[in-house]
């Protein structure tokens, strides 16, 4: 049977199922034992009004710890798996992830500036944050000037990506041996962690995520036109440079705003947008939405493993992420060799 390119009520509700039913799983666990019945009854009694089980601090740590905790992994891991899901259409790669136009190099270098040059390793709330998202911004800008000038064809634009990759994350070697006191707290960081969440990062990720899944969700036909080749699509009403401008800048805002909260967790937007190819279809008018939803439902179920596994011990959560995300590469190369 033919798949269709158009998104389906059924997949909208399995994702958002899967999203709900992740968040609240996120909720009901944690390190505090607070009981599943006794969670859900203070939920019940902040929509009713009425009476809550749980004690003064234990509702502090069920609204200001678990449930921001659980809606920014929820925002971060929707924000990756759409840009990875919109990379991969831009550039026609379906190895494409969100950290190839230099978003990942310009983050990782920003937030080790701060970490070794400013005094107490900018241990002021928000700007770490503000670092990396700032660095994540300028380094897709120094990819996409040094782009457009050698040709701005996606080929050239992927490569300035590695080229400019490159030196970034030189630069950042080259600090953290200058300051080798830091480096744990730098790898902590590139490794990702939602540890530190609270409703401050939910309010800065949400507005950004908002935007920039609005424009990738409406640019879906546009990924598809694109991927018949620019010379397709220009004849048919497309314009393929201002196209691939408008989606690259979506994606690497909303890139930026993930990693400015979570730093750098990889996989999620090469495992995510595949997955829901494979399951309904390679229309990006499907995969786009679908991956919003369902990478946040990944993603908070990777933290759910990142906090359980070594209990009362966290795992970094780009671990559990390139544990699962690994194999899953590993899979996609022998699968296009045989293709």
């Amino acid at each position: 049977m033919p798949r269709t390119s158009r998104l389906r009520p059924g997949p909208v509700l399995a994702g958002a199922a899967a999203l709900v039913l992740a968040l609240l799983a996120s909720v009901l666990l944690g390190a505090a034992e607070l009981g599943w019945t006794r969670v859900l009854g203070e939920i019940w009694a902040q929509v009713t009004g009425g009476h809550s089980p749980l004690s003064e601090r234990e509702a502090a740590i069920l609204w200001r710890l678990r449930v921001p905790r659980a809606v920014l992994g929820a925002l971060v891991g929707a924000a990756l798996a759409v840009s990875g899901a919109a990379f991969q259409g831009v550039f026609r790669n379906p190895l494409a992830d969100p950290y190839l136009l230099g978003a990942a190099g310009g983050a990782g270098l920003a937030v080790t500036v701060v970490i070794t040059m400013l005094p107490q390793g900018g241990s002021a709330p928000g700007v770490a944050q503000a670092a990396a998202f700032a660095g994540a911004l300028g380094g897709v800008g120094v990819t996409w000037l040094l782009g457009r000038s050698a040709g701005n064809d996606a080929a050239t634009l992927v490569l300035a990506g590695v080229a400019v990759g490159a030196f970034l994350s030189a630069g950042q070697t080259f600090l953290q041996q200058l300051r080798l006191d830091s480096l744990q707290e730098v790898y902590l960081w590139i490794l990702g962690r939602l540890s530190t969440a609270g409703w401050t990062d939910v309010l800065l990720v949400l507005p950004l995520l908002l935007i920039s899944g609005a424009v990738l969700c409406a640019c879906g036909r546009l990924l598809d036109l694109l991927g018949t080749g620019d010379d397709e699509a220009a004849a048919l009403g497309v314009h393929p440079g201002r196209a691939r401008a408008v989606v690259l800048i979506a994606a690497s805002l909303a890139t930026a705003a993930a990693v400015s909260v979570a730093g750098l967790i990889g996989f999620v937007g090469l495992v995510v947008p595949h997955l829901v190819r494979l399951a309904c279809g390679g229309s990006h008018r499907i995969i786009v939405p679908l991956s919003l939803l369902f990478g946040g439902a990944f993603l908070v179920l990777a933290d759910m493993l990142a906090r359980s596994v070594l209990a009362p011990a966290e795992l970094p959560i780009g671990v559990i992420t390139a544990f699962t995300g690994a194999p899953f590469f590993a899979v996609l190369l022998h699968r296009g060799r045989r293709a």
